[in-house]
């Protein structure tokens, strides 16, 4: 437990930091699960929401939830799997 009051604070940043990341990262993780779903399904849709599902892994790598190779690494895995279809 942190004696200082400004060891407090950040403790409290801390907590509300990652509170907001794992949001954000499940919310990513749930926009690839369906697309990877629609994409086994061959849903004609799956090219429309990949905007929305890139958008979501940048915003990941912008704000250091994931490094920017991953983000682009998970992009590339996707978009190959959609233009398969």
């Amino acid at each position: 437990m942190p004696n200082k009051k400004n060891a407090k604070k950040e403790l409290r940043k801390g907590a509300k930091r990652n509170k907001q990341n794992n949001e954000i990262k499940s919310k990513a993780k749930n926009l690839i699960k369906k697309t990877k779903k629609e994409i086994e399904t061959k849903d004609v849709k799956v090219k429309e929401n990949f905007s929305q599902v890139a958008k979501a892994i940048d915003k990941m790598a912008k704000k250091g939830i994931i490094k920017k190779n991953t983000a682009a690494r998970k992009k590339s895995r996707l978009q190959k799997k959609i233009n398969k279809i």
